[in-house]
This record gives C-alpha cells, sequence and structure tokens, in this order.
C-alpha cells in the first residue's frame, strides 16, 4: 500500500473532507498517530498548496511540475494527489486552520515543518518568482508553525540571486568566527541529512525537499569559503 492510497481511504473514512483527515491524525492516540505523521506531511503540503494557488490567483503547468518534483508520484497515483489537492481547494476551511492542525502534530519537530515550508517555496517559485500574495502566505504558514524567526533563512535559500545572502541562508551572523562558522555549518550538514528528517516523519516520497535544502545549505558554505579564503 502506498501513502497516496493510504490518503485515499482515509478520505473516503471521513467523508472527502482533507480537514477532517488531518483533525483524525492529530487526534489519534500517539502509538498510532506517529507512523501517520508522513501521511500527514504529505496532506498538508498538497492541501496548503492548493490554497496558496487559490491565493496567487490560478495553478500554473510549472506549478504542477514543481509538486512532481519534491515528491515521487507514479502515474497510477496521479488522480488520488488530485483528488486531494481540488477537495482542499474547494473546501471552505481556511488555511490558517490546515496549518495549525499540522503544527500541533509536528510541535516537537520544527525541521519537518520547515521542510514542509521549503515545499511550498518550492512550488511558489516555480513560475518564475514568488508573488506579494504567495509570500504572504508563506510568512503566515511560517508564524502558525512558530518559525518566524526562521523566515529570513527559508526565504533567503529559497531565493536565488540578489535576494540571497550565504550568511542568511545559513542562519548565522555574518561577523561569526572562522571557527564558529565551520562549526555551525558542521551541525546544519548533521540536522539536514535526509535520513533524520525521514525518521522524523517525512515521507520517503518527499525526500527531495531535504536533499535540495542540503544542497542550498553547502552552496552557501561554499560562497563563505571562497569569500573568507578558508
Amino acid at each position: 500500500m502506498t501513502i497516496w492510497t493510504t490518503i485515499t481511504e482515509i478520505l473516503q473514512a471521513v467523508g472527502d473532507s482533507v480537514s477532517e483527515a488531518l483533525s483524525r491524525i492529530v487526534g489519534a492516540p500517539r502509538e498510532k498517530r506517529d507512523p501517520q505523521k508522513s501521511v500527514a506531511f504529505t496532506i498538508g503540503v498538497i492541501a496548503l498548496s492548493a490554497k496558496m494557488a487559490k491565493a496567487d490567483g490560478l495553478v500554473s503547468e510549472a506549478e504542477i511540475a514543481a509538486f512532481r518534483e519534491i515528491f515521487v508520484i507514479h502515474p497510477e497515483e496521479t488522480q488520488n494527489v488530485a483528488r486531494v489537492f481540488n477537495l482542499a481547494k474547494q473546501e471552505v476551511t481556511g488555511f490558517d486552520s490546515y496549518a495549525r492542525k499540522i503544527a500541533r502534530l509536528f510541535s516537537d519537530q520544527k525541521d519537518v515543518l520547515e521542510d514542509l515550508v521549503d515545499g511550498l517555496f518550492h512550488i511558489a517559485r516555480a513560475d518564475g518568482a514568488v508573488g506579494e500574495n504567495e509570500m504572504a502566505f508563506l510568512e503566515e504558514v511560517s508564524r502558525i508553525f512558530g518559525l518566524e524567526d526562521r523566515f529570513g533563512c527559508i526565504r533567503s535559500r529559497n531565493l536565488r540571486g540578489t535576494e540571497s545572502d550565504p550568511y542568511s541562508v545559513l542562519g548565522i551572523d555574518c561577523d561569526a568566527s572562522d571557527g564558529d562558522l565551520k562549526a555551525h555549518y558542521r551541525r546544519l550538514v548533521k540536522e539536514n541529512h535526509p535520513d533524520r528528517h525521514i525518521a522524523a516523519g517525512m515521507p520517503e516520497e518527499a525526500v527531495a525537499i531535504a536533499t535540495t535544502r542540503l544542497a542550498r545549505i553547502t552552496e552557501a558554505w561554499g560562497q563563505v569559503e571562497r569569500e573568507r579564503g578558508i
């Protein structure tokens, strides 16, 4: 049974309500809830992507392609994914309700919540730029997740070019010593290894999110190394 089949079964059990599906997972006994965290993560990305697309006013082909870049979706599962997306987009439930339920489930695993925001950024920038409404949406989701202090770092590693400062991507002050920078970078590499995120609740189908984040961190570190000559 794939994660997409599991999601479909949960939705059928709660009358095709994405909000109720998340509520069921969040409200489950802890011993039954933990294996379902990856399901909640996946539903969360799809549901919040649908709401973000609605805030932006349209869903472009590029955004759909971007979703496929961060989730492994076999052709036979395409309809299941589209179904969740369309249900979430049509529900009157506000995006903040979805975000609060996800935040509650992963309250002690901020790295997983950060993974989710990274995934939303990836989809938002797929059409070439993150619009004003999309940025406001992402910032509010981050606030609900308790990541307001991390939002600048998340934004920097997801926006390339002049908007991306390597120290901001690394989440450390530019006045830090070489020694502190090296220690900080080693810690980031350890904390952001994809296997660690999968163990915390990220589904294996979405490992590209953590892999991309680690690549951006490594790229920023390389830039700092060249600038400092260390």
